[in-house]
């Protein structure tokens, strides 16, 4: 059985309902989630003129191995209407695969330990509520380390738990 952390994040109409169907897309083909952080609210990172961001992150155990993994993500993303248009632009939901058990992983469409993780508090800020002694195959710095030494200052703020 593998284990990934996987970031989940949405900017664009009801949230919270976008962050709730991806997880339930997500258990239904990808495996069992074992955690889930809080929900957290921030300003959007890369283009700053749209709405805020909700982000999560949750703890993925599945058999699928990192292509197969990101085959179903983005085939989630599209169910749910996700179109990418703009590099950071908004976007009803964004799934990321941000840990796979301790592996590094450098192929066209996928890069494990996703490679801006270290540089974003609204990801480091749910991740180390779930895995804050997890170590960073790269860096070798556990996610608590890389929150702390973040670079990033935007404020990430709990927004809600998910229901269930």
């Amino acid at each position: 059985m593998n284990s990934a952390y996987l970031s989940l994040g949405s900017n664009e109409g009801d949230r919270p309902q976008w962050l709730d169907k991806a997880i339930t897309l997500i258990a239904e083909n990808c495996g069992t989630i074992t955690a889930r952080s809080a929900i957290y609210e921030t300003a959007a990172w890369g283009i700053n003129s749209q709405p805020d961001f909700l982000n999560m992150v949750v703890n993925l155990h599945t058999i699928q191995d990192p292509q197969a993994l990101l085959t179903a993500i983005l085939g989630i993303e599209t169910f749910l209407g996700r179109h990418r248009e703009v590099k950071w632009g908004p976007r009803i939901i964004d799934i990321d695969i941000l840990f796979f058990n301790n592996e590094i992983v450098n192929v066209p469409r996928l890069s494990i330990p996703h490679p801006f993780l270290h540089e974003r508090r609204f990801t480091l800020a749910p991740l180390n509520e779930i895995a804050p002694g997890y170590i960073h195959p790269v860096l070798h710095k556990t996610v608590g380390q890389l929150l702390a030494e973040c670079p990033d200052k935007l404020e990430v703020r709990v927004y809600q738990d998910l229901p269930g």
